[in-house]
């Protein structure tokens, strides 16, 4: 199945990417290095508490999107913009089929390809179709 709309939900651990129509999705989870790793800061401790940007789990959420035309990156935290900067330096092509990048907390599944279903009707209504 082909879709042109896609809609990935990451943090530091896990990245959840769908393709989907207004029937339909495919889905895809992605882990990193960290997955499974508690992430937290600790009064007193050097450092920030957040995990460090992972490029390997960042190239393969850029794969699993590569074949859709438009974007939707959502996440909690700072991994969603991090993976946004990434796009841009190593995958430009991907990066320009980024319509927007947004908070979400930890929705479901059905909520985040619910939410986007609902965000692309909305820019589809204002974006010139192409044929």
């Amino acid at each position: 199945m082909n879709h042109f709309h896609a809609v990935v939900w990451l943090d530091h651990a896990v990245a959840k990417v769908f393709h989907f129509d207004a029937h339909a999705f495919e889905s895809k989870v992605v882990k990193s290095a960290h997955a499974g790793e508690q992430v937290h800061h600790k009064a007193g401790a050097i450092g920030s508490g957040h995990a460090a940007d992972d490029p390997k789990f960042f190239a393969a959420i850029a794969d699993a999107l590569k074949d859709a035309q438009e974007i939707l990156v959502t996440g909690p935290g700072h991994t969603k913009g991090a993976f946004a900067r990434h796009l841009a330096a190593h995958a430009p092509k991907i990066a320009g089929k980024v319509v927007a990048v947004e908070n979400a907390d930890h929705p479901t599944d059905g909520e985040i390809v619910g939410g986007a279903r609902r965000h692309f009707k909305v820019i589809d209504r204002m974006t010139p179709q192409r044929a």
